[in-house]
Order: structure tokens, then sequence, then C-alpha cells
């Protein structure tokens, strides 16, 4: 088998979603799923048979801050990833595309993986440096230079220095490097910069191609694009015609039309390799991504707002420090399955949280990704018995009842 095999079971009637298999070298991972976040080879609180207790199939590992602390070349001398962080499913790694975007064009101004392009403030008017914040990433024609942001060092990443660095990582799914850009930029950046993707996303191929071993790894190409449907198709068709594994949608993107800019892309591409909508984890967002054929998601959402309290139930989102669950002796979510909500209380994940206690993140991350895995692992499940609708009718018409998240 080359790198990955993916598989599809079954298709939801009249659809773009699916259900189906990707055979990696580290194990299975049957899609469509969830993939938790390990940026720095770590989701965050959890040790990895806490992790995999959640149903985790397989993690998703950060480039960017895996390159500055401990650096590529310690990990792959400690084995590569899977040995250094002592995991043993299927492991990715993403470009690094993201972190330069949120260091440059969205540096102190908030904007992140799903913005609302109705605030003025998020416009953004001008590409220079001489803006109030000052940025640390600065993109070129061959790549991007930024400043560390642990010690202010100089750093230049290119295409062949992304992969080079995924390499070493020793990810089973690395992708593509890319510029992501923000939906509050105008037509005529998003055109060039979908020329760099694009120009950076043959640079990357070819460099994964010419190294020995590169069968061991699948490589994903990102199509970018941004909110303009010309440029969400050209990038589709171009991204597509490369001899990628499979593919990655990327972008930050407006809340209001995520949906049709995922639909369109996903109409492109080619049916018989996998697609991974990148940094996107609300369980709204999910639905729509399964539906309109969409196989892995990654998301930083459900670790962090366990750590900060804010935590998942079949009725929305509470934040658990909240008074009234001081004296609650029910589970968070009496209907879930996890090790909290099998264990705990609401009132003793309350005191946690109100005492900063280190065990109410570990708890809350427990959870949120349980629910978040778990919704997707049902979302499968009711591909297969040709139920997805009525599934989706019914979570949804119970989630966001609650309107204190």
């Amino acid at each position: 088998m080359g790198p990955i095999e993916y598989s599809i079971l079954k298709k939801i009637q009249g659809k773009l979603g699916r259900a189906g298999v990707i055979h990696t070298q580290h194990g299975d991972i049957e899609t469509p799923a969830f993939v938790p976040v390990a940026t720095k080879a770590t989701v965050k609180a959890l040790t990895p048979e806490q992790l995999r207790d959640t149903g985790a199939q397989v993690v998703l590992a950060n480039t960017y801050h895996l390159y500055l602390q401990p650096g590529s070349e310690k990990v792959k001398n400690f084995g590569g990833l899977h040995k250094f962080m002592n995991w043993h499913g299927p492991t990715m790694t993403d470009s690094g595309g993201f972190q330069v975007f949120s260091l440059g064009a969205a540096y102190g101004k908030e904007l992140s993986k799903v913005v609302k392009i109705t605030n003025p403030e998020q416009i953004l008017q001008e590409r220079s440096l001489d803006g109030e914040i000052p940025r640390l990433a600065t993109i070129g024609a061959d790549g991007v230079s930024f400043r560390s942001h642990h010690d202010g060092s100089l750093h230049y990443i290119t295409p062949e220095k992304s992969i080079e660095i995924q390499h070493n990582l020793g990810a089973d799914i690395i992708f593509a490097f890319d510029e992501c850009t923000s939906p509050a930029e105008d037509f005529r950046y998003q055109e060039e910069a979908l020329e760099r993707t694009h120009r950076w996303a043959k640079k990357s191929l070819d460099f994964h191609k010419s190294k020995p071993n590169s069968e061991r790894q699948a490589l994903f190409g990102i199509v970018q694009g941004g909110r303009e449907e010309s440029l969400r198709k050209k990038s589709a068709e171009y991204i597509s015609s490369l001899d990628f594994d499979g593919f990655g949608i990327g972008g930050s993107f407006a809340k209001e039309d995520m949906e049709t800019a995922v639909k369109w892309v996903n109409e492109i591409l080619p049916e018989e390799k996998p697609r991974h909508l990148l940094g996107i984890g609300e369980p709204e967002d999910l639905f729509m991504g399964v539906e309109n054929g969409v196989d892995l998601f990654d998301c930083v959402a459900p670790t962090r707002n366990g750590r900060g309290g804010t935590l998942y139930t079949h009725w929305g989102k509470i934040n658990i420090r909240n008074a009234e669950y001081r004296e609650d002796t029910s589970p968070l979510d009496p209907g879930c399955s996890c090790y909290t909500c099998k264990n705990f209380s609401r009132a003793y994940l309350c005191h946690l949280f109100r005492a900063h206690e280190m065990l109410g993140g570990t708890l809350g991350s427990i959870h949120n990704l349980y629910f978040v895995i778990n919704l997707v692992r049902c979302m499968r499940q009711a591909i297969l018995e040709g139920k997805f609708e009525e599934f989706k009718s019914s979570f949804l018409g119970t989630y966001g009842v609650l309107s204190s998240a």
C-alpha cells in the first residue's frame, strides 16, 4: 500500500457526505473523525492513555511550535513523534501556514479560524508593518520570515523547509505549506495569496517526492481562496490536479458562508481521496462539514474550552464556574459516558475551577474531547445506518437550548 489508503463504505443520499476508513502505517482512522490537537506533541492536560480513552483515533501536532521547541531534529533523533510523545496511533502535522496567518495579517486583530466580518475593526485596511502592533511574520514570494514568539530570533520558512521539518517529525499525514488568509481581505489580495499557495503546494509536493522514504508519509494539499467562489473553485481544481494523497480545506472562514465554501470545494475534489477541514470543531459546524463531504476535522476549541471551564452538554455549552452549579450533585451531562461524567458531579467540577485546581482542566478536557469525538462517531454510525438527517435533527433540536455559553 501507499502511505495511506482510503475507502468509502457508505454515502449520505443526495449529499456529499460519506463514511469511510483511512488505513495508515499506524492503524486505521474510521471517518468522519474529529482529530484532537496536540500542539507541542501533547494534548494539553491529558496523558496519551487518557486521550485514547476519549475515543481519539489520531492526533495533530503543530509544525511551527515543534520547529521552535524542541526542534524537529531532536524529535527525529527520538524516533519521531510517535515515540517522542508515546502515541501509538496515527499522527498528523499541519504545515505552519496558519501560524503565519496568526502572526502576520491577523496579529493583534483577534481574527481566528471563524470570524464575523460584520465588525469594521476586523477589515484589514493596510498590509504594511507600520500598524499599531508590529507583526511577527512577513510573507514573501518564496516563503515567510518570522520572529520567534519565544525569544524574538529570526526564522525563514519556505515550502521545502516546512516539508523537511514535517519529515523529521515523522507524522503519518503531513500538509503542504500554504498561506491562510482572512475573509476580511480584498479580492486582489486573496488572488495574490492563492497564487502563492498554489506555487508553494507544487514546491512542497516536489520536495516531498524527491526525498527517500517519502512513501511513508501521506502529503495533503491545501485548498484556499477565502470566501470568493471563483477562487475557491480555482484552488480546488488546481490542487486536485496535483498528485496529493488527500486534501486540506484551509482558510479563516466567515461563519455565514463556511458551508458554501466547503461545498464548492468538495464538489470538485476527487471523491476517492480524504478531505480534512482545518481548524473547525463546533458541533453545528461539524454537522455541516460531514454533510458536505469532509472526512476529518481538527480544532483546539474542545480542549481550550475544557481548560477554561466552558463545557459541552447535549443542551449547549455551560460555564461550570457559575454559582448555579455549586450545589448540583448531578453529572455534567447525564447522557455522557466519559470518565468525568461517570465519576464526578457538577458541584465538584465547579469547585475545581473556582479553586484553580489543575484537575479541573484535565476533567474538562476529557469531557469536551469525548463529547466532540463521540458526536462525530455517532454521525458516522448514522451514515452507515442511513439515518444521518434524523440524527442531525435530533441533536441540533436540543443543542443550543442553553444560552449561558
